[in-house]
Order: structure tokens, then C-alpha cells, then sequence
């Protein structure tokens, strides 16, 4: 893994959306860092993040989450089994899984926002493509993001 060089970026809202909606996330991948503002237009949340291993693997624009869900499922796309035949072909929520303690799918298929059990990925190119969050700091963002949020990968 290559060293965590994070360094958040003060962002406004406006500078990326039309209008706060519900609520907007933004992930800087540059900064390895999540924004949120809620739609009441008071909330804020700045969190370190993990970010995808390879421009490749990253995936940039404008998506919303479509689902949200405590203890997800994990279940590895075919080119992640490509790349490690070794991953199983699903894994039920709990201990262990990537994915961590809570998931916001967006709409975009195979692509979360999600917590991790493994602390040494944040601040860190360490993903195959998700946005990677300490789990307390997803529990905290999971209750505040509404199905409908705005997001955009930067």
C-alpha cells in the first residue's frame, strides 16, 4: 500500500451541485476525504476516506444513493475474482467483510460508499473502486444520508 499523504480540502456545496436536495456527499479522491452537507443546509461532515487503487479502478461524476444497508453483503465483482480466484463468491455481513458495518449503494452498479474492519486502508489507494470510510464514521453518515442523496466522485 502506498503511504497515506491526505490532506483535506476546505469544498462548498455549491461549487459541485445545483442544490442541496436532500443532502450532497462528495468524495475527493484527490484529498482521500468525504464531505457531506445535509438538506437542511446546517449539517456538516468531513471524513477521511479510502479511495480506489488505480485511475482504472475509479470511477468520477455525478451518481446518487439508490439503497442503503446495515451489515451488507458482499458479493465480489467478476473482475475482482479474476484478479484473486481466492475470493469467495458471496460474504454475509459481520467480521471480515470489506465492506464493513454499513453500505450506501449509488447508482451506479457494484459501487458503495461503505465502512471497512480494516483500519489501515483509510487515507489510503486500497479499494477496488468504493469509497472506504472508518466504521464508527459510516454508522455516523449512514443515519444522516437519505436515499436520493446527490453524490460525486471527484
Amino acid at each position: 500500500m502506498k503511504r497515506n499523504i491526505s490532506s483535506f480540502q476546505q469544498q462548498s456545496w455549491q461549487d459541485h451541485f445545483d442544490e442541496l436536495g436532500v443532502g450532497c456527499l462528495l468524495a475527493d479522491v484527490a484529498s482521500r476525504a468525504v464531505h457531506y452537507w445535509g438538506g437542511d443546509g446546517e449539517t456538516f461532515r468531513l471524513y477521511p476516506s479510502s479511495v480506489p487503487m488505480s485511475e482504472e479502478l475509479t470511477k468520477r461524476g455525478y451518481t446518487k444513493v439508490v439503497r442503503k444497508a446495515k451489515n451488507p453483503t458482499w458479493t465480489p465483482t467478476p473482475s475482482m475474482r479474476e484478479r484473486d480466484p481466492s475470493l469467495p463468491v458471496r460474504m454475509a455481513g459481520g467480521v471480515g467483510n470489506p465492506l464493513g458495518s454499513r453500505g450506501m449503494y449509488l447508482s451506479w452498479p457494484a459501487y458503495l460508499v461503505h465502512g471497512t474492519h480494516d483500519t489501515r486502508k483509510i487515507g489510503r489507494q486500497s479499494s477496488s473502486g468504493c469509497i472506504g470510510l472508518y466504521n464508527q464514521h459510516v454508522e455516523e453518515l449512514y443515519e444522516l444520508v437519505k436515499v436520493g442523496t446527490q453524490v460525486r466522485i471527484l
